[in-house]
């Protein structure tokens, strides 16, 4: 099994537990307050082993799938201790990826969060970052290719953040993005060149 199906796996039955268990979902949500008033840090990660919904999990589940299973083989070929080093990625991305909500919430009991989409697109990022051309829908329609899929998903986030209307963390999915792309190349420098090399020429 690979670690990308069990994560799925642990994720879904969470999910599914804390569904018909309240004072689960409570203890496992992402709250600023009690992170930062009560010490509960552990909330950074437990929340995204939950899903406010099916569609939630079933779109986040399907897009770690689609991208993590791929990624998974480039860290166990190009990165030392690539399988571990993976799940790194995504352990430390669902944290990263709520720094900023976490520091803009910090006194609101009231503001909770669920899900693993800043994770998620650490992920994607990291495909981004090793396969600039390779084709991506935009909105799940659209065949574009990874490079320009990323720019238009960062600014899509930040406008989306900035408006703040729709109940969506788009703040946990831009630096969530942000940091599977840096965080991948740090690990293997070569592949910043290569993502360049590769767009350069296609544009020449």
């Amino acid at each position: 099994m690979n670690l990308t199906l069990l994560i799925i796996l642990i994720t879904t039955a969470v999910s599914f537990m804390a569904w018909n268990n309240n004072a689960l979902y409570a203890k496992l949500i992402f709250n600023p307050y009690s992170v930062m008033h009560k010490k509960q840090y552990y909330r950074l990660f437990s929340s995204a082993l939950l899903h406010a919904d099916v569609p939630h999990l079933l779109i986040n589940m399907l897009v770690l799938f689609s991208f993590g299973s791929y990624i998974e083989q480039v860290y166990a070929a190009y990165i030392p201790f690539g399988l571990a080093m993976y799940g790194v990625l995504y352990i430390v991305a669902i944290a990263s990826a709520s720094l900023k909500t976490l520091y803009d919430h910090k006194n609101n009991v009231w503001y909770n969060a669920v899900g693993a989409s800043g994770a998620v697109s650490a992920v994607v990022f990291a495909f981004v970052l090793f396969a600039p051309l390779e084709k991506i829908l935009f909105f799940a329609i659209v065949p574009i290719p990874a490079f320009l899929y990323g720019i238009l998903y960062l600014i899509y986030t930040q406008y989306m953040a900035k408006k703040g209307n729709d109940n969506v963390g788009h703040d946990a999915h831009f630096y969530g993005a942000i940091f599977g792309f840096v965080f991948t190349g740090i690990l293997r420098p070569e592949f910043f060149s290569l993502f360049m090399s590769q767009i350069l020429n296609l544009l020449n």
